[in-house]
C-alpha cells in the first residue's frame, strides 16, 4: 500500500519547475552613444570623404537604432530575426561607411585633395575617419560575436569567436560573466592601435579576418596622414 500510494502520489502531484538559467543583459545605451558618435563623425567630415549627402548616412543609421530601441529598449534580451536583421544592417552602413571614407581619404593622399595641403585640415579628417573605423568594427565585433548580445544574454557558447580574458583564464572563476559593449570598443581601440591582438584572441575564422581589416587600414589611415602632416608642416 505504501509504494501504490507513494506512485499515485508521484502521479498526481505537479511536477516542479526546474531551474532556469538567469539572463545576464546590458544596457542598449552605450550602443546607441557609439552609433549618435558616429553619426556625429560622419557630419564632421569633408564633402568629398562622406558617402553621399551630408545628411543622408546619419538619417539612416537615426532610422535603424530608432528601430532597435523600440524592438528591445533598455537593456538587450529579445532574441528576434527582425531586431537581428535591424542591428546587423546598421553595422554595415557603419562599417561601409567608415571603409569608404578610409578608401576616399587615401586616394586624395596620394592624388593631393584639397583638405591635404594644411596640416590641421589633415589631422581632423584622418582623425575623424579613424575614430569612425574604431566605432564602426567595435559595433561589428558587438553584433556578430556569439550571436550578438541579444544570444549571449541568454546563453554562451563553449567556444566564443572572440576570447576574453575572463573566459581564458580559469582562476578568474567568471564562468557567468559576458562581454559588454565597452569591451568590444576596447578591442576595436586596441586593435587599432596596436594593429594586432592584444588581450583578445580572435578564434573563429570571420574574426580573424575582420581584425585584419582593421588593422590594414588604421595602418594606412595613421602611416599616410601622420607622413603627410609632417611633410606639410616642414
Amino acid at each position: 500500500m505504501t509504494g501504490q500510494n507513494a506512485s499515485d502520489t508521484d502521479r498526481t502531484s505537479p511536477r516542479e519547475p526546474g531551474p532556469r538559467s538567469a539572463v545576464h543583459t546590458e544596457s542598449r545605451w552605450p550602443m546607441a552613444a557609439a552609433v549618435i558618435a558616429s553619426a556625429v563623425l560622419t557630419l564632421l567630415l569633408p564633402d568629398d570623404l562622406r558617402l553621399g549627402p551630408r545628411w543622408a548616412l546619419p538619417v539612416v543609421e537615426a532610422l535603424l537604432l530608432v528601430a532597435l530601441i523600440s524592438g528591445d529598449p533598455g537593456r538587450i534580451s529579445r532574441r528576434s530575426t527582425v531586431l537581428r536583421s535591424v542591428a546587423i544592417a546598421l553595422v554595415v552602413v557603419l562599417a561601409g561607411s567608415a571603409i569608404w571614407s578610409t578608401v576616399q581619404l587615401i586616394d586624395d593622399l596620394i592624388h593631393g585633395g584639397h583638405e591635404t595641403n594644411s596640416a590641421n585640415a589633415l589631422l581632423l579628417a584622418g582623425g575623424s575617419v579613424w575614430s569612425s573605423t574604431v566605432l564602426a568594427f567595435s559595433l561589428l565585433y558587438f553584433e556578430l560575436d556569439s550571436g550578438g548580445p541579444a544570444a549571449r544574454a541568454h546563453h554562451m557558447p563553449p567556444t566564443p569567436a572572440l576570447a576574453f580574458p575572463q573566459q581564458l583564464s580559469p582562476e578568474l572563476n567568471a564562468a557567468h560573466w559576458r562581454p559588454h559593449y565597452i569591451d568590444y570598443l576596447y578591442l576595436a581601440f586596441t586593435n587599432s592601435t596596436a594593429l594586432s591582438p592584444t588581450d583578445v584572441m580572435p578564434l573563429a575564422p570571420w574574426a580573424k579576418s575582420v581584425m585584419t581589416v582593421q588593422s590594414i587600414l588604421s595602418l594606412m589611415i595613421l602611416g599616410l596622414v601622420v607622413a603627410r602632416a609632417v611633410n606639410v608642416l616642414a
